[in-house]
């Protein structure tokens, strides 16, 4: 349970500082003109598979942590439910861990196409955080796939990639950087 307050600690942290930051910056923020093209209504869409392969992502994450694989997810279960697992959420499970790179490498280059098309907002301090989580979590990921890593930056690699803590901060900073753009 300690590391599961840490967590909600966290998440409350920065939601209350992106908050105060985006408080103090709305009025003040001039946003961009809507600017209605072929490129920004490709981009809206490709904006929705980028929420929906995140979600893929961040899914299999709160699976796992389900289903008691985890460190965090032994604290959270109560004993009882440790082989209370249905056969079929094992196979998504399964499922979502063979194709994770994959999907990975896809949510890396659907946000980076949704942040082309759209051009990114001027002075959005919450976009560019967004932009640099991901390529951070992306860098990591690619870490621990590329066979010529030595021992030690896999060991970091997994200790930096693995942080549920990123995937909280890069969901606040999208939802308040999309609210400052006015979307």
């Amino acid at each position: 349970m300690k590391k599961l307050k840490g967590v909600l600690i966290f998440t409350a942290a920065v939601f209350l500082v992106s908050l105060v930051y985006f408080i103090s910056v709305y009025n003040r923020y001039e946003g961009r003109e809507e600017q209605e093209t072929v490129f920004t209504e490709v981009g809206e869409g490709i904006g929705g598979l980028g929420l929906a392969v995140l979600a893929i992502i961040y899914g299999r994450t709160v699976l796992k942590l389900s289903l008691g694989k985890g460190a965090l997810a032994e604290r959270i279960l109560p004993e009882i439910y440790e082989d209370v697992t249905l056969p079929l959420f094992k196979k998504v499970l399964n499922l979502l861990n063979k194709t994770h790179l994959h999907v990975g490498v896809a949510a890396i280059a659907v946000i980076a196409l949704h942040a082309l098309f759209m051009g990114l907002a001027d002075q959005n301090l919450f976009l560019y955080l967004v932009l640099i989580l991901i390529a951070w979590q992306g860098l990591f990921g690619f870490f621990l796939s590329w066979r010529y890593s030595p021992r030690t930056l896999r060991k970091v690699s997994y200790f930096v990639h693995a942080q549920f803590l990123t995937g909280i901060m890069i969901g606040i900073f999208a939802f308040f950087g999309h609210l400052l753009a006015g979307d």
